[in-house]
């Protein structure tokens, strides 16, 4: 998959696609899950965006020190060489939002509230369910396709570069 286009190659294109997804997906996200949390009221919407930038501090170092390296184990498991791109996406996709809503359902609470309590722990297999369905669906269908596009045409760029150089 290193070849694929659609991808980053290395670690500035890493920062770049990962910076397109997390940004995306925070900003989309959060709000809706506070929207179904307290109901969708501009007073609610404006106090997502007062804890959007420590959700998205969170949400790269998990993804950089949790769910990438446990999806970096499970992806081979359950793929083979000769499956597409598509299908290692997809089950990129799944793992990723597994992992992330599975901690962020309890965590994210955590700085939406500003304080630890038992609440999003008592309340987890209510909220979990929710959140799951709404992230995969955004990274799915939104946050992942917009970053695999501006890796594609990034790498488009490199190319016509290297040809007129």
């Amino acid at each position: 998959m290193h070849e694929e286009t659609r991808l980053p190659r290395n670690g500035k294109e890493f920062v770049l696609f990962l910076g397109i997804i997390s940004i995306i997906s925070v900003n989309i996200i959060a709000p809706l899950i506070m929207g179904f949390e307290f109901g969708f009221r501009k007073e609610v919407y404006f106090d997502t965006f007062q804890v959007i930038p420590f959700v998205w501090i969170c949400v790269i170092l998990l993804v950089t020190l949790v769910a990438n390296p446990i999806v970096g184990r499970l992806i081979p498991k359950f793929t083979k060489p000769t499956d597409g791109f598509n299908a290692k996406v997809l089950f990129n996709i799944l793992f990723s939002v597994t992992i992330l809503s599975i901690t962020l359902t309890i965590i994210g609470s955590w700085i939406g509230m500003r304080e630890i309590s038992l609440e999003p722990i008592q309340t987890f297999f209510y909220s979990w369910p929710r959140n799951f369905f709404i992230a995969f669906w955004v990274e799915a269908l939104i946050a992942q396709p917009i970053a695999r596009f501006a890796m594609k045409k990034l790498h488009a760029g490199q190319v016509r570069n290297t040809v007129n150089a």
